[in-house]
């Protein structure tokens, strides 16, 4: 339900979230628990989280973090290596809470050294995920120098992933933080058991705003953002309502040293407005009727997890985003920072 000044929607989820360890977990959990009944927490820590024993160690780190009385679920993902044992696939469904194995191609973005380097290392994993029906996250990005950073998706979808999903046809595969027209097209045509997360950055920008006024390091993310052409394409398919298609924010919080460096960290934090940010892309594209679905229903459904009872109230507010945000023993810059956001988080009811 809305109105031109509220939105109201069903709590909704974060299907791909990063919130790092330590210090730096503290800081940034407490935003999206505001906002998301649950998420799906991303594994490249260092060192990675690669067996089911792992993961729940890691979600009750997030859990012994919030705040009280919040009510929030961590959901988890084992990153995938080259070895990667089979059986792994069985005890993370045994333990409950593990959505399934996430797949970093080796070198491809932060902590991805110890991913895959060769998927078929691991044709052995994918067939248990295919039999139990959990499901394989991927980064889809070839990683090869050679190949140009803004042509890395659409050949990762012609080299590993259209011949993945043909080799295990019963696989269920979401193509994480899709950046192209290639990419939407190849999922929204894709057989049964495919679909794909949208970030916010993606929707909102183009990749002009790495270079406005100067370099943005802030706006610096992998995948990298693209063409005006890739965003509208993008907004054309959310638009369309496909429950192909569902929100994972991406959000990934670097220390701002990190990023304002000689070699800066890819990852761009966004938590702090992760539904707020979605609200002004989904108005501006003439869609916030098909907002609800995107964050709370499309989800829930692909990965068979009961829809969230409970709701959000966003309302037409502008607010100014605070130049930085503690994060440790340093401070993080959000996105947007020292600017301004249209819509505001009102009230989390009956969760």
């Amino acid at each position: 339900m809305s109105t031109a000044d509220t939105l109201t929607l069903r709590r909704p989820d974060d299907f791909h979230l990063h919130v790092r360890d330590g210090q730096a977990l503290a800081a940034v959990v407490p935003f999206s628990a505001a906002r998301f009944a649950r998420a799906l927490v991303m594994p490249n820590l260092r060192p990675p989280v690669r067996t089911a024993a792992e993961a729940l160690a890691y979600r009750d780190r997030i859990l012994a973090v919030l705040p009280a009385g919040t009510q929030f679920t961590p959901l988890m993902s084992l990153y995938l290596t080259d070895t990667t044992a089979p059986e792994e696939v069985e005890r993370a469904r045994a333990r409950g809470g593990i959505l399934g194995f996430k797949l970093y191609p080796a070198g491809a973005t932060t902590h991805s050294d110890a991913g895959v380097t060769d998927i078929r290392r691991v044709d052995g994993v994918l067939e248990r995920l295919q039999e139990t029906g959990l499901a394989l996250q991927v980064h889809g990005e070839v990683t090869d120098a050679r190949i140009d950073v803004f042509d890395r998706e659409a050949r990762f979808i012609d080299t590993v992933l259209a011949p993945l999903a043909e080799r295990f046809p019963r696989l269920r595969i979401v193509f994480e933080h899709i950046t192209t027209r290639a990419a939407v097209e190849f999922v929204l045509g894709a057989r049964a058991g495919i679909a794909a997360t949208v970030t916010p950055q993606h929707l909102l920008m183009n990749r002009n705003a790495l270079f406005a006024g100067g370099l943005r390091p802030h706006h610096y993310c992998l995948p990298v953002l693209k063409s005006e052409a890739d965003r509208e394409a993008l907004c054309a398919a959310v638009r369309s309502g496909s429950p192909r298609l569902f929100l994972g924010t991406d959000s990934a919080p670097h220390e701002r040293a990190t990023k304002e460096s000689a070699c800066g960290c890819a990852g761009i934090f966004s938590a702090h407005a992760g539904l707020e940010l979605y609200a002004e892309a989904f108005e501006a594209i003439g869609a916030l009727d098909r907002l609800e679905a995107f964050a709370a229903h499309h989800g829930a459904d692909f990965y068979g997890l009961p829809r969230n009872a409970g709701q959000v109230r966003l309302v037409k507010q502008e607010w100014a985003v605070p130049s930085t945000y503690p994060f440790g023993d340093g401070t993080i810059v959000a996105l947007r920072a020292g600017e301004r956001i249209a819509w505001r988080m009102a009230a989390v009811e009956g969760a």
